[in-house]
């Protein structure tokens, strides 16, 4: 418990510059407190303690605005920093030394049963506001945008951007998108509309001025 502790605490101030001393990170930072009283529920729940791990948890939210259900599998060196807003479901797998930012969600789409929620590599990066969604992988060392909204699998190395979630980059090398999954140069059907409308209106102009020269 206590060589966890240390690699947790060590995780924070290695990806902190804020952090200036172990003492203020085991006292102060809500993320840690947060993967601390995880790991005492976890412990509960795989003895079928399960009303003291979800009271433990249940606890824990209240305090630190972080939900983690206590079956969710954490590895060693999770980084949550600020933390408010911050849902991991029940059986969501999440690698060693990753970093999640605030209002992130692992989540299901309710459509599955069993295994419903995502599972996280090793050093993988989500940024604040991410929702992944679904019990797909997200391959080691990939970075989930803030606000991104991961629907399918994302591979090993990878960078995955937008609404619904895209790959932007791969092994260091951009990708090329896809006309279907390209969401910045799709036709606006509102946006060809209203140009149909002002052309039309263009037009009825341009008429009643040449019918009022006429006259």
């Amino acid at each position: 418990m206590f060589k966890t502790l240390r690699e947790d605490i060590h995780a924070i101030m290695q990806r902190d510059p804020a952090a200036t001393n172990a003492f203020s990170v085991l006292l102060l930072y809500p993320g840690l407190k947060a993967v601390r009283s995880h790991r005492r529920a976890h412990w509960l729940y795989n003895r079928r303690f399960y009303f003291l791990a979800r009271y433990i948890s249940e606890r824990c939210k209240r305090k630190t605005g972080i939900e983690i259900h206590p079956a969710a599998k954490i590895g060693k060196g999770l980084f949550i920093d600020h933390g408010s807003g911050v849902v991991i479901g029940e059986t969501t797998v999440i690698g060693d030394n990753c970093t999640i930012y605030q209002g992130v969600t692992l989540g299901g789409t309710g459509k599955d049963k069993g295994k419903r929620h995502p599972t996280i590599g090793d050093n993988v990066t989500i940024g604040s506001g991410a929702k992944v969604l679904g019990p797909f992988s997200v391959g080691d060392n990939s970075k989930i945008a803030a606000n991104a909204v991961v629907l399918s699998e994302v591979p090993p190395n990878s960078t995955c951007v937008g609404v619904p979630g895209r790959i932007v980059k791969r092994d260091n090398k951009k990708v090329e998108p896809l006309c279907d999954l390209d969401h910045i140069h799709i036709p606006d059907p509102v946006a060809i509309e209203l140009c149909k409308i002002i052309r039309r209106l263009e037009a009825l102009e341009n008429q009643k001025e040449e019918d009022n020269e006429t006259l």
